[in-house]
């Protein structure tokens, strides 16, 4: 494996709150993503000798899928909290991938050099940020020109689902809550085609992709995972902390999840806002 730097490092810090934490139930979700689900949009720009820098790589699942595609090249999976990259490094192991290498670091102030990258990329990273053009000009400056800077982040009050079962209606407004309150914008897939003008970047194509959990399988994984990150993952604690819920108002949203995951016409579906942007 390449080897592996130490970049500033600096989760809730300074304007940037990861509401979630690395609760077992988070990790259930960030691992499971592929490149192929979750940076579609992105994998026809790709070359086998690109340089890739991967901001907040978490568990690595989609750092690995894009060293796999860029053979000749290098992948630098980068996240502001160091204990996640252990899972990020086993990931790697498994797929016996030599051009990756893991850092911790701070979006907002990159520790690389300018045209380090000839792709940038960040998935569900923005949303977390108070300076969210901050992040867009730094990852402009490491980009190389003629390389690409990409992004995907979500749309929270755009979700939808079926049955509405009342339980999840509160949930979603708890969630829009809490992230704001964190410094954030949970509306972020929507605002980023904005953010990118104010950062600088005019040749930008926008789309929208889109994850759908209607089957029992993965209605059964989705409702699960928000259940449990809905009562014991750092959400949970900052929700009740900051006097947005209480314990009770919690395990309420968590059997509206159960409720909604036993229906076997259960339908729910994620809007995520992508950016290419070219240098």
């Amino acid at each position: 494996m390449a080897e592996e730097r130490n970049i500033r490092k600096g989760p809730d810090q300074g304007g940037a709150v990861y509401i979630h934490g690395h609760h077992e139930s988070v990790l259930r979700s960030h691992g499971r993503r592929t490149a192929a689900d979750s940076a579609a949009y992105l994998l026809p720009e790709l070359r086998p000798q690109h340089r890739i820098l991967d901001i907040g790589c978490g568990p690595g699942s989609i750092t690995a899928d894009l060293a796999a595609l860029v053979p000749r090249g290098e992948v630098t999976g980068l996240d502001a909290a160091a204990g996640i990259l252990e899972q990020a490094r086993a990931a790697v192991r498994e797929r016996g991938l030599d051009n990756v290498r893991f850092a911790t670091g701070d979006v907002r102030a990159l520790d690389f050099p300018d045209g380090s990258f000839d792709v940038v990329h960040a998935h569900q990273v923005l949303q977390y940020l108070d300076d969210p053009v901050a992040a867009l000009r730094e990852m402009r400056r490491v980009c190389r020109p003629g390389g690409v800077v990409a992004v995907r982040d979500v749309v929270y009050t755009a979700m939808t689902w079926y049955p509405r079962v009342p339980g999840l209606d509160a949930w979603q407004r708890l969630y829009v809550r809490v992230a704001r309150a964190g410094g954030g914008e949970p509306d972020a897939g929507s605002r980023l085609l904005s953010w990118a003008r104010q950062a600088g970047l005019s040749d930008v194509t926008a789309t929208v992709g889109t994850w759908c959990y209607a089957d029992a399988e993965k209605r059964a994984w989705w409702s699960g995972l928000w259940a449990d990150r809905t009562t014991s993952s750092a959400f949970a604690a900052r929700a009740v902390d900051g006097g947005h819920t209480d314990r009770a108002g919690l395990e309420a949203i968590a059997r509206a999840w159960h409720e909604w995951g036993r229906h076997e016409d259960g339908w729910f579906a994620v809007l995520n806002g992508e950016l290419l942007c070219r240098v």
